[in-house]
């Protein structure tokens, strides 16, 4: 009984969201990530001189993280503006 009055309670108050978990993600699992990503391009061409196969991995990373922080501030909609507008006029 307590759990249907705690759930009656969260949806009457409306403050249920996902800025709390995006934040989350964006201070915890992002960085994570670059550094298993920074890491394993080290480990992949570095200790092997391949320098050129890492620098174009690294290119790929580079678009991948311009994706992300697009998506994360909010910006894509704009660039997506920006860019139906040059077929548009």
């Amino acid at each position: 009984m307590m759990t249907l009055t705690t759930l009656d309670t969260l949806a009457q108050g409306g403050e249920l969201g996902t800025g709390n978990v995006r934040t989350w993600l964006i201070d915890n699992i992002i960085p994570l990530v670059l550094l298993a990503v920074a890491l394993l391009l080290l480990w992949l061409g570095g200790g092997k001189g391949d320098n050129a196969g890492v620098m174009r991995r690294l290119a790929g990373v580079v678009i991948a993280l311009a994706i992300i922080g697009l998506a994360v501030s909010g910006a894509g909609v704009n660039v997506g503006q920006w860019i139906a507008g040059l077929f548009t006029g």
